[in-house]
């Protein structure tokens, strides 16, 4: 049975991604004991993944490499914002083992939407966050192979 939409895909994989401060860093593995299972075509996936397991068999390997344009999208700019201390406090103290450059934080927006930021910078007044994906703007490398295809269930 081939990958296709609807279709339940089991696959194991190493990711890479191309870092600034290296040239493939591992990210993670979904190895056999601990694969990954999916729905095929309905958005789990980026989609670079998904077009590039298209059409494969249960026990075919696969190795590619996915744009930024087609996994996490580009660096946006606009997602690294400037907030004010104050909303760091704690007990009316601004709690600074949180604020620590390099760590992401769990934040909510005014609808109450979760999303994580990373901490870039502080001073006295402000935090600057960065809420982009982790790896976005990056190359990310897949390989690995299919365990199973099979058609989903209700």
């Amino acid at each position: 049975m081939q990958i296709n939409d609807k279709k339940v895909v089991t696959v194991s994989y190493n990711l890479h991604a191309n870092l600034p401060s290296t040239d493939k860093q591992h990210i993670e593995t979904a190895d056999k004991s601990h694969p990954l299972s999916f729905i095929f075509g309905v958005g789990m996936m980026i989609p670079g993944f998904e077009k590039n397991l298209e059409g494969k068999s249960n026990g075919d390997s696969f190795d590619f490499s996915i744009e930024p344009e087609h996994a996490y999208g580009e660096s946006d700019e606009t997602a690294v914002v400037k907030l004010p201390i104050d909303i760091f406090k704690k007990d009316d103290v601004i709690d600074f083992e949180i604020l620590k450059v390099g760590n992401i934080l769990p934040m909510s927006d005014n609808e109450g939407n979760v999303m994580n930021g990373k901490v870039m910078a502080f001073d006295q007044s402000s935090v600057t966050m960065d809420f982009n994906h982790p790896l976005a703007g990056h190359w990310l490398h897949f390989s690995g192979e299919v365990l199973g295809v099979r058609d989903a269930t209700k």
